[in-house]
């Protein structure tokens, strides 16, 4: 913890670093903080006149904070956020300077934008792009400099980042659902807002551990490493006492995230050794991605500061959980409803079950895309393991309001159970009203009481495309109920028929049960005929069927171009990432594995030649020795068949074919030459083996 926050509490601290509503309104003129707050608010375009006035005022700030530099803050396609930095020094007279912001500074800047990925809109020699200040989101100060949050497009228009087309579906969202509560008589929203809390799991481990394994330090998850004696199987770590390094760790990550803004309230050990997690409130969808990034990039700083390494990849051990991040996704209006709270009667709240079919609607029509914006190489490890959901989409809605949609459909009243009350059964214990629907961790698509929980999302990822296209397919089944009910004259007769039209086409979605059983598998495929896109290769070109090009081109989301140059940078990184995890195993093999393997071997026989020399039988030294040399035969073998892969995908076509190459032939032979290994790693002394050990690396902090 710093010296500036020793002393001072949760509320001194909370957003200290932050360009809030509040600086806003203590340093802008009346007018232009009107003009900015109904912006930031209502989506309302923001007046350019204004910039200057705006500018001035952020720079003063930011310099009383210590900031020295700005930066534009965007969102590029590389997973991974992007800023470059300017002194807000310009030169004055006799060799002083001024320290000047300007207006069109805060609005636009120029980031060289060749070496960014673009999917094929942009050759590198087109070197230009721009930042648009995104005026909904707080500046903010980190490291001396003014963050200044962006989206991020080509000099030709095409957008190049994962905020902009977030901002169009939230827009388009909002429209719709506004088609829909006018219906409902509502006259005083003006705005629909998405809301997010994305719960973010990662993993802690020594620092020091950490920079001795080659495969963590390059990959992020280990190539390598035989089970350990324990893993998660006692289920003794999942809210367990949290040990006090951590626990420090995650004191100063809370306050680093408050100063900041970031609403981090929930903070737990998760199943597996050194895993844990982090969730804030809710928040708008814009903000709640920008805060995700920043809280992974904080995440990672503060565990240097206490000599740990924070592990956001999805999988970096294998055989026990893995990490994933579950997006919490709502819709409130602006006049305080949230529009997915079912009430106390869910089976007359006609409102929220037209909001609740839309979903279940647009999940079945696009459960392709829902899979894809969860599609990476290292999620492959999780989906479908026992800590995280298949990869069949389906909603989960809990038996009450399953219940409530089969009557709707049917035509018949609903009558729900009396018993709404939790009783313990101990006196000093109280009683507490029982929720409509269980939680089911297997389910992708969960509604828990008042929100969906999407569980599918990987660690690392950015939540933005997962909301955009949960907006998007969101906004386009609203959309076509509002085109079929606008002029009704029999509103709540036609509404009904409606609804149950829906429930009746599209209840194969809803599956209430185990979504990890052999048998929901069978069902969901053979019999519900709901898609199984088990891999990344599989999901992506889902992003360009005419399907999936009609719905964001006809609420201009993306263009086609954009879809395509998306899917082409989702494959093409997919390819790297497997090439480089490929060559770091064959690096680790042939500069630490087999030199150490042939060692140990080296004095096992060693000791048995000194036991032969006394007239004693070496029976375990031959016998180890000659299990150690077959094993050194075949990891040498399976490597250089492993080299031979590598070289021939380079090959293939880039795109679909070299993805599909690199998961069915050079992963696979990743697998092999893994199995091996780990089977060398139990016969090989510690003092000998290079690597430090899951044992070691689980459960050292």
């Amino acid at each position: 913890m710093s010296d500036e926050t020793k002393n001072k509490n949760m509320s001194e601290i909370f957003g200290c670093n932050v360009f809030s509503d509040s600086v806003m309104r203590e340093r802008l003129p009346k007018d232009i903080y009107r003009s900015v707050r109904r912006t930031k608010k209502l989506g309302c375009p923001l007046d350019p006149a204004i910039a200057n006035v705006v500018a001035n005022a952020m720079k003063d700030w930011a310099v009383e904070k210590g900031a020295t530099h700005y930066t534009h803050w965007f969102q590029p396609m590389t997973g991974v956020t992007a800023e470059k930095h300017d002194a807000f020094l310009n030169p004055a007279e006799r060799g002083s300077i001024l320290l000047e912001f300007s207006g069109k500074e805060l609005v636009k800047g120029e980031p060289d934008a060749s070496s960014f990925p673009s999917g094929g809109l942009r050759s590198t020699f087109e070197a230009r792009g721009y930042t648009a200040w995104d005026p909904t989101s707080s500046a903010f100060i980190k490291d001396g400099s003014l963050y200044i949050p962006t989206a991020f497009c080509s000099y030709t228009g095409e957008i190049l980042d994962k905020k902009t087309p977030l901002l169009r579906s939230m827009d388009v969202l909002s429209q719709q659902a506004l088609r829909i509560l006018r219906l409902f008589g509502n006259t005083t929203a003006t705005r629909v807002t998405t809301t997010v809390g994305p719960e973010q799991e990662y993993f802690l481990i020594d620092k020091k551990y950490f920079d001795m394994r080659e495969d963590l330090v390059i990959t992020g998850r280990t190539l390598f490493g035989a089970k350990p004696p324990k893993g998660q199987e006692l289920e003794d770590h999942y809210y367990g006492n949290i040990k006090q390094r951590v626990s420090d760790y995650m004191k100063e990550l809370d306050e680093e995230l408050w100063k900041l803004g970031i609403y981090a309230k929930t903070k737990h050990n998760e199943v597996a050794p050194s895993q844990h997690e982090l969730a804030p409130v809710f928040t708008d969808s814009n903000i709640a991605a920008d805060h995700n990034q920043l809280t992974m990039e904080i995440m990672k700083k503060v565990a240097i500061k206490h000599g740990l390494y924070c592990l956001l990849h999805e999988k970096p051990f294998a055989g026990v959980n893995g990490s994933g991040k579950h997006t919490n996704w709502s819709m409130s209006s602006n006049d305080g409803q949230n529009l997915l709270d079912p009430g106390d009667c869910p089976q007359d709240n006609l409102q929220f079950l037209t909001f609740l079919c839309a979903i279940v609607k647009g999940v079945h029509e696009y459960a392709p895309l829902l899979r894809l914006s969860a599609a990476s190489a290292g999620n492959d490890h999780r989906l479908g393991a026992n800590e995280a959901p298949p990869a069949i989409v389906s909603v989960f809605i809990g038996s009450e309001l399953e219940a409530v949609i089969e009557a709707l459909e049917n035509g018949t009243k609903y009558s729900s159970g009396d018993n709404k009350t939790f009783e313990i059964g101990v006196d000093v214990l109280p009683d507490f009203p029982k929720d409509t629907t269980d939680r089911n961790r297997t389910s992708p698509f969960a509604f828990t009481g008042n929100k969906f929980e999407f569980r599918m999302l990987g660690s690392a990822d950015s939540i933005s495309c997962t909301n955009t296209i949960i907006n998007t397919i969101v906004a386009e089944e609203l959309c076509q109920i509002a085109d079929e009910l606008e002029g009704s004259e029999n509103f709540v007769g036609d509404l009904k028929r409606l609804l149950a039209k829906i429930i009746r086409e599209h209840k194969a979605i809803i599956y209430n049960g185990n979504g990890y059983s052999d048998e929901w598998l069978e069902e969901a495929v053979n019999v519900r005929h709901l898609p199984n896109l088990v891999s990344t290769p599989d999901a992506l070109p889902e992003y360009i069927t005419p399907e999936s090009v009609r719905l964001f081109e006809k609420f201009h989301v993306y263009t086609e171009a954009e879809l395509r140059a998306r899917t082409e940078v989702l494959l093409e990184n997919y390819s790297k990432v497997l090439n480089i995890e490929a060559l770091t195993m064959i690096d680790m093999v042939r500069k630490k594995i087999l030199p150490a393997v042939l060692s140990y071997t080296k004095t096992v026989c060693d000791t048995g030649a000194s036991k032969s020399a006394l007239g004693i039988d070496p029976v375990v030294e031959k016998e180890l020795a000659s299990k150690l040399s077959a094993l050194s035969e075949g990891i040498y073998r399976e490597t250089a068949v492993l080299e031979e892969k590598v070289i021939a995908a380079q090959d293939k076509a880039a795109g679909l074919e070299m993805s599909r190459y690199y998961r069915d032939v050079v992963f696979a032979q990743m697998q092999t030459l893994r199995a091996i290994v780990d089977e060398t790693e139990t016969s090989v002394s510690e003092d000998f083996w290079p690597l430090p050990s899951y044992t070691t690396l689980l459960f050292s902090v």
